[in-house]
């Protein structure tokens, strides 16, 4: 498995480490490759649209307005 390295803001570091601590996860390593994962896979189901396509209702926000958001 390739190595990578990073440098993330403490208060990451400090949730990641948090999140070993409850048990979520059995050390760092794995917290991290875990949610780097989880993270690709929302970014591709909900990651840019093309500018070809037609402005949608999210794009627009709830109900409209500008500062809401549509999850």
């Amino acid at each position: 498995m390739p190595k990578v390295e990073i440098n993330i803001p403490e208060h990451l570091e400090m949730q990641i480490a948090q999140l070993v601590e409850q048990g979520e996860f059995l050390n760092r390593e794995e917290a991290i490759e875990d949610l780097l994962s989880t993270g690709l896979k929302a970014y591709k189901t909900s990651g840019p649209q093309d500018e070809d396509e037609e402005p949608g209702f999210e794009d627009d926000g709830m109900m409209g307005h500008d500062d809401e958001y549509v999850f």
